[in-house]
């Protein structure tokens, strides 16, 4: 049994700036909505500890009208926010020899 989050990045409608990530858990299917990384983070937190902190993947999808500069934000951000978190813990959050 693998513990597979889905993270979609997707436009809100009408909108050509404002994104959001649904997170799902696929295991159960439930869907979170999240409006910025802060909140995507602890989102993920919350449905992993419920598996021991144990996540097997996290598969990223996107829409396909999502424009470019929009994903180019969200991987400074999440870059930004990943260094942010290893700083905090002294420890890497992906592990490289995997």
């Amino acid at each position: 049994m693998s513990v597979i989050f889905e993270s979609t990045i997707k436009m809100v409608e009408g909108s050509s700036e404002n994104w959001y990530i649904e997170l799902k858990d696929t295991m159960d299917g439930r869907i979170e909505i999240c409006k910025d990384l802060i909140e995507y983070s602890k989102k993920v937190e919350e449905l992993g500890s419920e598996y021991g902190g144990n996540i097997d993947e996290v598969k990223w999808i996107k829409d396909n009208n999502i424009p470019l500069p929009i994903i180019d934000t969200i991987r400074f951000e999440m870059s930004k926010l990943q260094r942010e978190i290893e700083d905090e813990t002294g420890k890497p959050l992906i592990d490289e020899e995997s």
